[in-house]
């Protein structure tokens, strides 16, 4: 039996290692990254950065479905996720008050089948900093818009933590997550977090990591490491919200940091802005756009792909670029192997794993790579 009722009830299959012990769960993965890595001969294996076990999750997705006692906060009608353990005992009670005003003001989730009903998801955010929440409806439609903001200051009173609300419209039937527009109900339009004392801000559609205590630990490990060799000139490849330029700033370095989301950039330089870095500078652009046009060659590279990795247009580049160092953060173990392949140059130095994702078999790792 595990701690949560849903795994064993056969509900939910998400986290699939949830009844391995904590110590086997990290042993898998350690094997598994060392099977990829070792071929590249790293010179220094660092132990497992490691999560809790429980309460660690700081966004919640979901689906919401019809049912004859109304919406369903969750997977399907059976199942609600509302008490999932991966989320804090706050967002435990918002889901529920959240679904149960929901029930009241009537409100139909959208049945797939039949293509009819106006909810088709929830989202839920919390900063792990000021215990503020970001919630979004996500529609198939306008036609319910004026209903939940007429209803909107009953909800914030019986949640108070909630700072941003937002609507979003997704006409396609398809499972896709989100649509082009966006409505905000509330004046505030980002959520404030902070890691390792450095502010950082959520905007609905910008990417954030999942797992705030790891997530501070990766950006902490990934500080130390750049500043081991004092880099003049930096530069954040694929930098989201800006988490590792922020973590790196120093008075005497120049960062940029490259993005294509252009809500993610936005709040990189209001986190600058906060800060009063004035040498420290974001720009929304595809990291191969940025290649054709990139200036001063750096002596340090971070990148932080999605889990497609870099590809080998783009390895290339950063072989001819021929930066001292590159911090690569990878999501997917696997893409960053097949692009140490095109990486030629470089030696492995150090590899660590940042255990971002417990009970399943995802995981973040952090590697240096230095300029033979």
């Amino acid at each position: 039996m595990s701690f949560c009722s849903y795994f064993d009830a056969q509900f939910c299959h998400s986290c699939g290692w949830i009844d391995y012990h904590y110590s086997e769960q990290l042993k898998l993965k350690s094997d598994h990254l060392h099977t990829l890595l070792n071929p590249y001969q790293p010179e220094v294996w660092l132990k497992p950065a490691t999560s809790a076990l429980k309460g660690f999750r700081n966004k919640a997705k979901m689906v919401a479905t019809p049912s004859l006692d109304g919406v369903v906060l969750g997977l399907s009608e059976e199942v609600s996720l509302i008490e999932c353990p991966l989320y804090d005992t706050s967002m435990q009670k918002a889901l529920h008050t959240i679904q149960e005003w929901l029930r009241e003001l009537g409100v139909k989730g959208y049945d797939i089948r039949l293509r009819k009903g106006e909810l088709k998801y929830v989202l839920l955010t919390r900063s792990k900093s000021n215990g503020g929440m970001m919630l979004r409806f996500v529609l198939r439609s306008h036609g319910i818009v004026a209903r939940l903001q007429n209803a909107l200051d009953d909800l914030r009173g019986r949640i108070p933590e909630l700072s941003v609300i937002t609507a979003n419209i997704q006409p396609i039937h398809m499972a896709i997550l989100e649509g082009d527009e966006e409505i905000f109900f509330t004046e505030a339009r980002r959520l404030e977090e902070r890691f390792n004392g450095i502010p950082l801000f959520i905007r609905p559609k910008s990417f954030f990591q999942t797992n705030p205590d790891v997530a501070e630990k990766l950006y902490r490990t990934a500080s130390e490491w750049a500043d081991e060799s004092k880099p003049k000139i930096l530069w954040d490849l694929f930098c989201g919200v800006g988490g590792f330029a922020l973590h790196c700033a120093a008075a005497d370095r120049s960062i940029v940091g490259i993005e294509i989301e252009s809500e993610a950039i936005e709040c990189a330089r209001e986190s600058a802005a906060q800060l009063e870095m004035s040498n420290l500078r974001f720009e929304s652009l595809d990291a191969a756009t940025f290649s054709a046009t990139a200036g001063e060659k750096p002596d340090l590279i971070i990148v932080n792909p999605p889990r497609r990795g870099l590809g080998e247009q783009i390895c290339k580049w950063l072989t001819r670029v021929g930066s001292e160092r590159i911090l690569y953060s990878s999501c997917n173990a696997t893409s960053l192997a097949k692009d140490l392949e095109s990486l030629s140059g470089y030696t492995l130095k150090r590899v660590q794993l940042f255990d971002m994702f417990p009970h399943t078999a995802h995981y973040e790792v952090l590697v240096e790579l230095v300029r033979e």
